[in-house]
């Protein structure tokens, strides 16, 4: 007996002796050695937009066109100003009174009441298929933003495949937004800002010295590769100091996958459904679609039937 309990006693040792050594090894370890424990933490990775992990990321291996483009670098004089010819009867943001103006300014309420509750600055706008209005309700929104308190917005016209913003404001589509994303122009290069305001039909176009505007470019078969680069983030990333609100148009989200790509960058999605026309189906395969992204509501587009309110369309701003 006296042997077994020896033997016991002599594991008993070696055990204590082998829990006491890692913890001597941890103390000759260098610090960094037990980094990896403090970075791994899922809440601390996902609280905050992706873009704003960015320069966290990238900073050990900046890319050229980061160190270019940096945020503090970013000098919004040197945005060309070229002439733009607005259709008017496409902007009925841009009118003193009437039921449309107001409408659009009901929108513009809503989404400062959505901002009051979290933080909100780029809004994508889409719909579940083409011909719902998405490029008429983002065109106005920013205009209507943008004439509310001198607040600076920036409208990017992110369908690539069927760009059509410039056609409202009647300006040059290139360079835009296909060029930056496939590396063949900076952010400076494919902004641009009103200058000479003309109108093809008779009225006055107001100045709009607070809208900053970047076409479409010609995305072709490659606008999905394209909508799905980093370099957006990267542009959204850089301008977001610069401006107050920024207005994304994307392609509809049912037929391509360009808008729900594009929706990883921004703080929220408005999906345009058209009264009348717009199935409920579609509309719920549109929310669908966006499930990762957080949808601030419906703009019913088109009405045919005037709202008790008055106006040009109903908007629904019920937080999702």
């Amino acid at each position: 007996m006296s042997r077994i309990y020896e033997a016991l006693q002599k594991a008993e040792s070696e055990r204590k002796l082998d829990r006491r050594e890692p913890e001597l090894d941890m103390q000759d370890q260098p610090a960094s050695a037990t980094m990896t424990t403090t970075v791994a933490e899922p809440d601390d990775v996902f609280a905050t937009p992706r873009f704003a992990d960015a320069p966290i990321v990238t900073e050990p291996y900046p890319e050229p066109s980061t160190r270019r483009l940096g945020g503090d670098s970013l000098d919004l004089s040197r945005i060309p100003t070229r002439p733009w010819a607005l259709s008017l009867p496409q902007l009925p943001a841009l009118l003193e009174r009437g039921p449309a103006v107001e409408q659009f300014r009901s929108l513009r309420s809503r989404i400062f009441e959505l901002r009051d509750i979290s933080p909100l600055k780029t809004i994508l706008v889409s719909s579940g298929v083409p011909q719902e209005g998405k490029s008429f309700i983002s065109t106005n929104l920013a205009l209507s933003l943008a004439r509310h308190k001198n607040s600076k917005v920036l409208l990017i016209d992110g369908d690539m495949r069927r760009y059509t913003l410039h056609q409202i404001l009647g300006c040059e589509s290139h360079p835009g937004l296909a060029d930056y994303l496939a590396g063949k122009a900076d952010i400076l290069e494919v902004m641009q800002r009103p200058g000479a305001l003309q109108t093809p039909t008779a009225g006055t176009a107001p100045s709009l010295p607070n809208l900053t505007f970047i076409a479409g470019g010609n995305g072709g078969d490659k606008a999905a590769d394209l909508s799905g680069s980093p370099r957006f983030g990267e542009l959204i990333r850089q301008a977001s100091p610069h401006f107050d609100w920024i207005i994304v148009d994307s392609s509809p989200v049912l037929p391509v996958s360009d808008a729900v790509n594009l929706a990883r960058w921004c703080d929220g999605v408005l999906l345009v459904a058209r009264g009348g026309v717009t199935k409920f189906p579609v509309a719920q395969r549109a929310q669908s679609e966006l499930k990762a992204s957080k949808i601030l509501g419906f703009v019913l587009n088109a009405v045919q039937e005037t709202p008790e309110v008055g106006g040009y369309y109903g908007y629904d701003g019920t937080a999702q």
